[in-house]
């Protein structure tokens, strides 16, 4: 019994749990709950950079051919279009079949504020925008930001900064790893309270938006969720199995992971965990400290199929007929638009609202009839995309020829155990 209590992911999902039974009971301590739960991630999200960095660096400057590091960049963004394109498929399909808008008469909110706020970031979106923010204007603010991209960047070129000073550079490399060290030791630390985080977030999301906000989009959202689990069991296990490797005992393996982000409602906590959790699944450090922070950005398979699915049911509920060319070409938009608000607060809201304003044949204001289900179906997107980046990384390990099966087999034993 006193193991079972000391494990953690018993730990979280009693959490999880217990702040179902606050958010329902006790509403008035919605504030409290979202306090702790924001703290929680902040102090993961002060530990993210730090790592991305060294991890990338470490990893980059180890290497002996670098241009393994293009390669592996290359192959990595490749698997992310290929992946996702298909998300985005297999969303509007589903969509087709199950018609979760059909025959839903409902009303917009009289108050459309927020609406309004995400129509003017979505005009604001800009791809050369985008791109040129990649690139910092200075070293400290990257970090300070927490930009995971500018991040990204500035790390692969320290990294190959540091590779060119050959013997030398070996007590600097010395240096980073034993500091790598000291910020996953802080990150197991901090990752003791992650039932307070993920108790934090349910109970602010139970009692904010309330189980009866579900009734009216129950269609949608046990569309999205029966398509995020098709994807995740079909698509991503039949990528599983052409790479020699487990579906299965990779999520039991990642399973604490997992239950984090469902508490949290964010991806974000997962990140550390998951880089230092595939280095020991047998993935090298390199590809691991590239693959990881990119697919945070580019390799958004639950947020591809939730904008999907979202945008065909906008269609059904307010009536308009979609041709196939028409469908097409919102799947040609998203694949895009969903690469160009990563990082942004609500920016699933943010390119749905870019999409249909691109469109002109669904009116934009829909978007406010999904408010008050996002935060219920957020859980499904994040759990998503943390399992889909995972594989992503494993199976550019495995085509690089830099995963330890060994290494594999034993971590997924004891896993199980």
């Amino acid at each position: 019994m006193k193991r079972l209590l000391s494990n953690l992911t018993f730990q979280v999902i009693a959490a999880i749990l217990l702040g179902v039974l606050v958010g329902l009971y006790l509403p008035e301590f919605a504030p409290a709950a979202q306090r702790i739960s924001k703290m929680f991630i902040s102090v993961i999200s002060m530990l993210i950079a730090p790592i991305i960095f060294f991890t990338i660096v470490l990893g980059i400057a180890g290497m002996n051919d670098m241009k393994k590091v293009g390669r592996v960049g290359g192959k990595a963004l490749l698997y992310f279009e290929l992946v996702t394109t298909f998300a985005l498929v297999i969303g509007v399909t589903v969509a087709n079949l199950i018609k979760p808008g059909a025959g839903l008469n409902m009303q917009l909110p009289t108050d459309l504020s927020k609406v309004a706020q995400y129509q003017k970031q979505a005009g604001e979106m800009n791809w050369g925008d985008f791109f040129t923010h990649i690139i910092p204007s200075n070293f400290i603010g990257a970090f300070a930001e927490g930009d995971i991209l500018q991040v990204l960047f500035i790390a692969v070129l320290f990294g190959f900064g540091l590779s060119r000073m050959g013997g030398t550079g070996q007590t600097l490399l010395q240096s980073f790893d034993k500091i790598a060290k000291v910020f996953f030791n802080m990150m197991h630390i901090v990752m003791r309270a992650a039932p307070l985080g993920a108790f934090g977030g349910m109970a602010y999301t139970v009692s904010t938006y309330g189980i009866k906000t579900l009734k009216p989009l129950a269609m949608l959202m046990g569309s999205v969720y029966l398509t995020m689990a098709l994807f995740i069991f079909i698509v991503l296990n039949a990528i599983c199995y052409f790479f020699k490797f487990s579906l299965f005992k990779y999520l039991r393996y990642i399973r604490e992971e997992i239950l984090i982000v469902l508490g949290t409602s964010s991806s974000e906590p997962a990140l550390p965990l998951m880089m230092e959790k595939l280095e020991k699944l047998g993935c090298a450090r390199s590809v691991v400290g590239l693959v990881i922070p990119t697919g945070y950005s580019f390799n958004l398979d639950g947020t591809t199929i939730y904008l999907s699915m979202a945008t065909i049911f906008l269609a059904q509920v307010f009536h308009v007929p979609l041709t196939i060319g028409q469908e097409l070409t919102i799947i040609g938009i998203l694949m895009v638009t969903s690469k160009g608000a990563a990082g942004v607060t609500g920016s699933g809201f943010i390119v749905l609202t870019s999409t249909l304003a691109a469109i002109k044949i669904i009116p934009v204001e829909g978007v406010a009839l999904l408010l008050g289900v996002d935060r219920f179906m957020s859980e499904a997107r994040a759990i998503t995309n943390v399992i889909g980046n995972g594989v992503a990384t494993m199976v550019i390990a495995i085509s690089e020829k830099a995963f330890d099966r060994n290494k594999y087999e034993a971590a997924t034993a004891n896993s199980s155990s």
